[in-house]
């Protein structure tokens, strides 16, 4: 429970209870999601032992694209941060035997609580 413990002090900007029962289809019995970003539609969700990347589609956003990343397989992240004349800023995810995950951030994601989270399940402390 070193990540539970460790994330205590964060908070999220997207309701945890409403991503929990959308995600409780795929979410393992014991698995708890601890924190969810909101990211102009799409979600990034932690929870004890992931990270799920929650892509909305289509005009509707019913259609989803779901990547569900273990912390174990993150070997780098970096987070690229909205100059003055930026409109958005990104985060990159490198993850042992793929090629980089790119995923573009808004301006008003709160990037210091995802960079903080994403320290937290890769490094695996409180």
């Amino acid at each position: 429970m070193g990540l539970l413990s460790g994330l205590m002090g964060l908070s999220s900007d997207a309701d945890i209870e409403a991503v929990r029962s959308d995600l409780d289809p795929m979410l393992l019995v014991d698995e708890e999601v601890h924190l969810a970003f909101r990211v102009v539609r799409d979600l990034l969700v932690f929870t004890d032992l992931r990270l799920i990347i929650v892509d909305k589609q289509g005009m509707t956003g019913r259609k989803r694209h779901i990547q569900s990343i273990p912390y174990r397989a993150i070997t780098m992240f970096a987070i690229e941060t909205a100059g003055n004349f930026d409109t958005d800023s990104e985060l990159t995810l490198w993850m042992s035997g793929q090629p980089p995950l790119l995923r573009q951030l808004s301006r008003r994601a709160d990037i210091a609580g995802i960079q903080r989270a994403l320290a937290h399940g890769v490094l695996g402390r409180p």
